[in-house]
């Protein structure tokens, strides 16, 4: 082994047992940190070292050939507090110290146990894509841009994450379940590094769920842009929603308060790479 291989821990084909297999790949649900890595690497203090070790991951995806991690998957609260942020930061400096890439999801609704396999497994699908595993007669288009027959019959993106939210959102506007049948979104990248992506539903007039996603990503690439990856994460989040719209209340958001959240988003534009293109999302 060499460079970051020296730090990481294999993990065995007949221990853990994985939660997903796919593609030469194991996936395994809630490893600690110190389990992943052998030793405390350069440059952290033994305390750190202990605060990093303990701290469980949602994923780690490993080779199935040499149960060497690949890369790690958390899910967070979107604003998480001042403890968790200095964990996070510490995590950050340990997974970058062995080279182990690191995705990290930040919603309200989206859960490592519940959605986290799925998730994880069309990451992974991308950066096969993105490697060429799909071979050299597939059409020079990104993975999130290949076309095919959507669950509702139309032919749309088959690897938008969002195309069954948004299909359904289609048949709740046909049972009077909601005022419009069409899920908006937007995503905008930020100076500092995250990029956060939104989609909403407009439940009944005046009134949206509003579902927010910011991505993480830290050596992290899986040939889909991650200010995409995270509007298409967010209209999934809705689309969870939306199952649960017969049986609960939703929390929903004003139309005034939204248009002002995406004004004042707006506002902080000179805070974003490229800018601000949703000026029209203001007439929502």
């Amino acid at each position: 082994m060499t460079g970051g291989d020296a730090w990481l821990s294999t993990v065995p084909a007949g221990g853990r047992t994985p939660v997903l297999a796919r593609a030469g790949q194991r996936v395994h649900a809630a490893p600690r940190l110190g389990d992943v890595i052998r030793r405390r690497p350069p440059g952290l203090t033994g305390s750190q070292w202990n605060t990093a070790a303990r701290v469980v991951l949602d994923h780690v995806v490993c080779a199935d050939d040499t149960g060497l991690p690949q890369f790690a998957v958390e899910f967070r609260e979107p604003a998480p507090d001042a403890a968790a942020r200095r964990v996070d930061r510490i995590v950050e400096a340990v997974t970058a110290s062995v080279g182990l890439p690191l995705l990290r999801i930040g919603s309200v609704t989206l859960r490592a146990v519940d959605h986290g396999p799925g998730i994880v497994g069309y990451v992974i699908d991308a950066r096969r894509y993105a490697d060429g595993a799909a071979g050299s007669d597939v059409p020079a288009v990104g993975f999130r841009d290949i076309v095919g027959r959507l669950p509702d019959g139309r032919t749309g993106a088959v690897n938008d994450l969002g195309a069954l939210a948004r299909a359904e959102a289609v048949e709740a506007y046909v049972s009077r379940r909601l005022a419009d049948p069409i899920l908006r979104g937007l995503h905008v990248r930020w100076a500092d590094g995250p990029v956060e992506g939104w989609s909403w539903v407009e439940v009944r007039p005046g009134a949206f769920l509003v579902e927010r996603v910011i991505l993480r990503t830290h050596r992290f690439s899986c040939g889909v842009d991650p200010a995409r990856l995270a509007e298409d994460l967010s209209a999934l989040a809705v689309g969870e929603r939306l199952r649960t719209l017969e049986n609960e209340s939703p929390a929903v958001v004003d139309r005034t308060d939204l248009l002002d959240d995406i004004r004042r988003l707006g506002q902080r534009r000179d805070e974003l790479v490229d800018g601000f293109a949703y000026d029209h999302l203001h007439q929502v």
